[in-house]
């Protein structure tokens, strides 16, 4: 504490010195979105400048990450306003929330991509990448150009071009909870036509939450990853980019407390463990009006997902789900221009097989508590004792989900007016074969008069089952919009458009489906109808947004008004009862409404402000659940606000051309309903960071203090119901650190 306490009143004396003598300087700092660079842009759809843009938009540059310690999506969180992104479970859980629109599991509502090549499985959204150009944060159905499960916006994340940079960066940081970074990064031009360059991170952490039944702290992480990057210019008119990267990661994680104890305590062991490997190639050739582009890429995804599921110390199930997947995706499209007429087109298709093996293991207390209990209630006189105190539910799943779409996006412009019109087409089929297995049984004893009991019989169970499923899926997505430039100020915009997720298989509750089987056998029904449960249908939405982007010579403002109808919204919930799985269900129809607002101004020389803001109303309007009606009830897990503010000031020194740069940031978001009954909830809450960096000429070197959440908020990040005790996840306490950089050399 001690630690935190000195770094920011570091902080806070040389902010202060830096306001003072903020007026005495000239600047060249300028807001990130209006610097003029050269940077590389091989055949991306989305080039749009953000000042034109026809959607909300927020872009992040490099500078601006490292000055906010970002280095992944989860990052920008409130940053981009009503983009929310919690940090709980692991890194496979990857939900993201946008205007009211989000996904817990199965199909995510924001799309990501690396250099133009899509990532298909939100379950590896949340990677560390230290070589970032920028982060464009797309608000919005952005359908049109990137077809499914873009139906909130989409995520582009732009690596550096092995052109230009130094040759060799370096960076290491350390901080609370023995928290430990380290990256480099090596670029070389091997000719005049080809340049490489080699990156590599790392980062290992203790954690910050024990588990009070061992003492030993739960979330503790070791990651690391890889990317090669390497261009071609074989001529003037051709360009050619592949990027492959690694990544590697063994993590604790699931530190869930439970609310009625108030602790976190459990006695089996929870982990997740991802390999990943992508690799994707973008050929790009322009002519005179047409500019043609291919984008192909392979993706795997190795995981496995352990988990003590009743998360206590009792003895009642685990959890053990392995996954192995490939992805395969190529993109055709062209864009072109003559005149005041541009259009841009081209055919996506994507194949994803995958098998998971997914065992419930029932232990002592859950065959007592879940199954025995259960059925002696209903039969006293003639009760159960299991053959062993512990026996598997098995369940395994191959998967196939491939695609294709067709799309086109024409834009005509007459004086200051824009117009754009666009159509995707997209089918979609999922193939599932399963199979569930258990092998057990139980003996049935007889009470007599007095009391003592007899055996009576035993019943094995032997429950060997398959079967297959599949489902077709096809959209069209319209997107209409139109821009009045106001010439050197900025634009104004409005645009219609459809937004679409993929419907697909509840793979979770295939043990639950095998579990009432079994209870079945027993003699008592089931809790439900498996057809009922088994399957979820696609979510679509209709996206209505006005909105503008303003600039001046030290401010700029970015305003965006939105309301979107969605139907057959896709909800996660836990079926009543002692069950061990997750469900996907669709509401019939919800609202979301609201607005959001960026600013950045520079009022003197050398001193930034930013802020931004998203409000989002999101209620369910048709929306029966167990013969309850929830119609008016916010939508669970979706923050109404989110919040951004930051202040930084920088200030030359004596030290042989260094300068530095010192800073306070807050972030917010709340209230958020964790159930559709809006019982329980997060108010609103928010946290502090703090950094001050000093940097040679040029950023050759830098070092730089940080420290975040430190008023050392208390906030729970999730909430969740199993085997009818709830759970939260608390937020992240106060963290503080340091982060040393180092640049060498120059390309030739």
């Amino acid at each position: 504490m001690n630690f935190r306490i000195i770094i920011s009143f570091i902080i806070a004396v040389i902010a202060g010195i830096a306001c003072v003598r903020a007026s005495e300087r000239p600047d060249s700092v300028q807001p990130a979105h209006r610097t003029l660079r050269a940077v590389e842009v091989v055949g991306m759809k989305q080039v749009a400048a953000v000042d034109a843009a026809f959607s909300s938009v927020t872009q992040v540059r490099s500078g601006r990450l490292r000055s906010l310690g970002v280095s992944s999506a989860k990052g920008l969180s409130e940053v981009a306003p009503n983009f929310f992104m919690p940090d709980y479970g692991s890194r496979m859980t990857s939900s993201i929330y946008v205007r009211g629109l989000g996904s817990r599991m199965d199909q995510p509502v924001v799309g990501l991509s690396v250099d133009g090549v899509p990532y298909l499985n939100k379950d590896t959204y949340d990677f560390d990448v230290d070589d970032v150009d920028r982060i464009d944060v797309w608000r919005g159905a952005q359908s049109v150009l990137n077809g499914r499960n873009a139906m909130a916006g989409q995520i582009n994340i732009y690596t550096r071009s092995p052109w230009s940079g130094p040759r060799l960066r370096v960076m290491a940081g350390y901080g609370r909870a023995n928290t430990w970074k380290a990256g480099a990064v090596w670029r070389t031009r091997v000719s005049e036509t080809l340049a490489t360059s080699v990156s590599a991170n790392m980062r290992s952490t203790d954690g910050f939450f024990r588990n009070e039944a061992t003492g030993a702290r739960i979330d503790g992480e070791h990651y690391g990853a890889a990317r090669w990057k390497t261009s071609w210019r074989p001529s003037a008119h051709m360009a050619v980019t592949n990027t492959a990267a690694a990544g590697v990661l063994r993590q604790g994680g699931y530190p869930y407390r439970e609310l009625a104890t108030g602790t976190i305590a459990r006695n089996d062991t929870c982990f997740y463990r991802r390999t990943t490997f992508s690799d994707g190639l973008t050929v790009s050739w322009a002519g005179r009006r047409i500019v043609a582009t291919s984008q192909t890429s392979v993706q795997y995804l190795n995981d496995n997902m352990t988990l003590d599921q009743d998360f206590t110390t009792a003895d009642l199930f685990t959890l053990s789900q392995r996954r192995r997947e490939w992805g395969f995706t190529e993109d055709l499209f062209t864009r072109g221009a003559r005149g005041a007429y541009s259009w841009l087109g081209g055919v996506f298709a994507f194949y994803r097989p995958s098998h998971m093996d997914a065992p419930v293991d029932f232990k002592d207390q859950g065959i007592a508590q879940l199954i025995e209990h259960h059925r002696n209630e209903s039969n006293p006189d003639y009760p159960i004792s299991w053959f062993t105190r512990r026996f598997t539910l098995g369940s395994d799943f191959s998967s196939t989900n491939g695609g294709l779409a067709l799309y086109h996006e024409s834009k005509y412009s007459v004086g200051r007016w824009t117009f754009e019109g666009a159509l995707r087409y997209d089918f979609e089929h999922v193939a599932l074969h399963w199979h569930s297995a258990c092998s057990t049984g139980y003996n049935t004893l007889h009470i007599l008069p007095d009391g003592s009991a007899e055996h009576y019989l035993s019943t094995p169970v032997e429950i060997d089952e398959d079967g297959r499923m599949r489902q077709s899926f096809n959209q069209l997505l319209p997107k209409l919009a139109v821009s009045y430039s106001l010439v050197q100020r900025g634009n104004v915009y409005a645009n219609v458009s459809k937004g679409y997720k993929a419907g697909g298989f509840n793979l979770q509750m295939f043990s639950d489906v095998l579990q009432q089987k079994l209870m079945r056998l027993m003699g008592f029904g089931m809790a439900y109808d498996p057809a009922d449960v088994v399957s979820y249908r696609p979510e679509t939405s209709w996206n209505y947004e006005a909105g503008a982007h303003l600039q001046g010579a030290r401010w700029s403002l970015d305003a965006t008004v939105f309301f979107i109808d969605t139907r057959d919204r896709q909800l996660t919930t836990f079926p009543a009862g002692s069950t061990t799985g997750r469900l996907m269900t669709n509401a019939a129809r919800a609202h979301s409404y609201g607005a959001e607002a960026t600013a950045a101004w520079r009022p003197a020389d050398g001193l930034s402000l930013s802020a931004s803001y998203g409000y989002t109303c999101a209620r369910f309007r048709d929306y029966v659940s167990g013969g309850v009606n929830y119609k008016g009830r916010y939508l669970p897990y979706a923050p109404a606000h989110t919040l951004f503010a930051s202040a930084d000031w920088a200030l030359p020194l004596s030290l042989g051309g260094a300068g530095a740069t010192a800073g306070v940031s807050v972030r917010g978001a709340g209230p958020i309903y964790w159930d559709d009954a809006n019982m329980y909830r997060q108010n609103f809450y928010a946290t502090m960071g703090a950094h001050l960096t000093v940097a040679g000429p040029g950023e050759r070197w830098s070092v730089r203090l940080w420290g975040e959440n430190i008023t050392d908020t208390r906030y729970d990040t999730f909430y969740f119901v199993s085997v009818g005790r709830a759970f939260v996840q608390p937020g992240r306490p106060w963290q503080a650190g340091v982060t040393l950089r180092w640049a060498f050399g120059d390309m030739d």
